[in-house]
């Protein structure tokens, strides 16, 4: 991995060791600073976006990895998921979940970061990489969706996987919203680790499925770009994005893990993000 300059934490009370939540910063927006490495000129900062479903919580395995390796790390959780389950709205659309990766970059001065997107956080580090190139130094795509500019995400998945989603959808409140799924489906088998996400997971805005993004170049806007694949077992929606990935000539690494590597194989992810 190329070596980085010091990531900048300005205007920021960090203590070393302990999560830090910005008191008035936006919901969501969490950053965790140096560990005992606090200042080595290897470090690189990581900025992980996570899926559908999902939250900031789904990071907590593979940041105390990552700093215990002297890296710093912030993750945000989206709006309406997770902690942040009382913001959802009828008005969420896709362009919020990217806006929301978008200020958090900017509100914490973040800089020369790798952005990692698991799953449906791949749609909005790509429009995160159309807005701020600048602050990026690289993308990965963790088994994640590789948008098409001006499609919804919807059309990108097999329509039988898309027609049965829409089936299940409930109201949560005034959102029609798609209902988490079973552990099984996230490729965690281990019932400790299935527990886990069951207990965390939170009904997903179907809008953000259903309204796209337009960004003018490829979804990686020229900047360095990978895609990490899971193979035990594959994830068989994303099986067309795989592809488009490979089409693109981008660089694929392969993780022996189910579709949430983050939970069940944090060290392993670990080891190729440091690659």
């Amino acid at each position: 991995m190329r070596r980085r300059k010091r990531f900048r934490l300005l205007g920021i009370c960090a203590s070393v060791g302990k999560t830090v939540v910005c008191g008035k910063r936006s919901a969501g927006h969490r950053i965790l600073p140096f560990s005992a490495h606090y200042g080595h000129t290897t470090m690189t900062h990581f900025t992980l976006v996570h899926g559908a479903w999902h939250g900031a919580w789904c990071w907590d395995a593979l940041s105390k990895i990552l700093m215990a390796r002297g890296h710093t790390v912030s993750y945000i959780t989206q709006t309406g998921l997770g902690e942040r389950a009382g913001e959802l709205s009828p008005d969420i659309t896709l362009q919020t979940f990217v806006d929301d990766v978008v200020a958090h970059i900017q509100t914490q001065d973040i800089r020369d970061t790798v952005l990692v997107g698991h799953s449906f956080g791949g749609i909005a580090i790509t429009g995160a990489a159309a807005t701020l190139p600048d602050r990026i130094s690289e993308l990965v795509y963790l088994d994640a969706m590789v948008p098409l500019s001006g499609v919804a995400p919807h059309e990108t998945v097999a329509p039988d996987v898309w027609a049965a989603r829409k089936a299940s959808a409930i109201m949560v409140g005034e959102t029609l919203c798609l209902p988490p799924p079973k552990a099984i489906a996230m490729g965690l088998t281990d019932p400790t680790e299935a527990a886990y996400i069951e207990a965390r997971m939170t009904p997903h805005p179907i809008r953000t499925y259903e309204t796209a993004i337009t960004f003018n170049d490829l979804p990686n806007n020229g900047l360095p770009v990978r895609y990490i694949r899971v193979t035990d077992p594959i994830y068989p929606p994303l099986e067309s994005h795989r592809q488009r990935a490979v089409e693109m000539g981008w660089t694929m690494q392969d993780i022996a893990s189910g579709h949430d590597c983050m939970v069940n194989a944090p060290q392993a992810l670990a080891d190729l993000l440091l690659r």
